[in-house]
């Protein structure tokens, strides 16, 4: 039999869902006899499969040592290093500035080197996370931005906050996010673009559809920041998540992000790599305002994080002056 009791950074979890993380090796079928044989209970009483569990419950699990030790088996930490800006930490949340170049998450091709296998070294030196002791949890990136954006990533370091984080970031009343975007010829000082975008399967690009009616709701806000002779850098507020979306946006109304290899004017991107070796989108997370979160974050509200440039993107900045 296994003892658990479930600490903050645990609760608020479906009991399956924590045994599954908990019995990370355990096939579908041996965590469901388990519940239908009754054998897992809660402050001394038998739960259902979908009981939600809270801080301080005393979760037995019964089962052999053998299972227990054939079942549970943590994922090592991959060693990567860790040199990003933190924006802001506290013992809930997490706020790094991405790099330009690095996965939030792994891929089909690059599993090792991501943000969240570093933060996870981050957070293993400093004694706040062990895949040995962490009882199904793994703090966790609430979002992601492309490869080759660069900007704010806030990861949850606790299941709730995480759980909270996930909900914001789909509810576009609870966060605003604001992009920083260098793009082709010279933009009207505001505007808003309102235009339904429909991704490809086969090429995985978007593009605006008014016709199609699968195509979804996609609006961005801009406000100019600064003229160049012939580039505009602008402020770009997404009042809706879409894949690609202010890439896109900006392609539709023919000031295209600087550098972007798919949306992009192909003969700017020439110019950008031989004149200053930027070879993607110039396209930077910068800041995000906490609206409307719940619960154990609350204490977020009112507040703005921001990412400054990276030091290539800062310079080319500089030189367009």
């Amino acid at each position: 039999m296994k003892e658990i009791i479930i600490t903050k950074e645990n609760e608020g979890q479906r009991a399956d869902k924590f045994i599954r993380k908990f019995l990370n090796d355990a096939p579908l079928s041996f965590i469901y006899k388990v519940f239908r044989k009754k054998d897992v209970k809660v402050n001394g009483h038998w739960i259902k499969i979908d009981y939600i569990l809270k801080i301080n419950d005393v979760l037995r699990i019964y089962v052999t040592d053998e299972q227990l030790s054939e079942f549970n088996n943590p994922k090592p930490i991959e060693k990567v290093k860790f040199n990003h800006e933190i924006v802001y930490e506290d013992e809930n949340i997490l706020i790094v500035n991405k790099p330009r170049g690095l996965l939030v998450h792994g891929d089909s091709e690059e599993k090792r080197i991501t943000l969240a296998n570093q933060v996870l070294n981050y957070l293993y030196s400093k004694g706040e996370y062990d895949p040995k002791n962490s009882l199904g949890f793994t703090p966790a990136p609430a979002h992601r931005i492309d490869r080759n954006t660069s900007g704010l990533v806030v990861f949850g370091k606790t299941i709730k906050a995480l759980q909270i984080l996930l909900d914001m970031f789909k509810d576009k009343e609870s966060l605003e996010k604001t992009y920083l975007a260098l793009v082709v010829d010279k933009l009207d000082k505001t505007g808003v673009i309102n235009a339904p975008l429909i991704k490809d399967s086969k090429s995985g690009l978007v593009h605006v559809d008014f016709q199609n009616k699968f195509a979804k709701t996609a609006i961005s806000e801009y406000e100019v920041e600064q003229y160049f002779k012939d580039y505009t850098l602008v402020n770009v507020k997404i009042l809706t998540g879409r894949t690609h979306q202010i890439r896109a946006h900006m392609k539709y109304i023919n000031h295209p992000v600087v550098g972007d290899g798919k949306y992009g004017d192909f003969a700017v991107n020439k110019i950008f790599k031989n004149d200053f070796n930027f070879e993607n989108q110039f396209l930077h997370a910068r800041k995000i305002k906490f609206i409307n979160a719940k619960e154990e974050l609350s204490y977020l509200n009112g507040k703005t994080f921001v990412a400054k440039l990276n030091d290539d993107e800062a310079k080319i900045i500089k030189l367009l002056k």
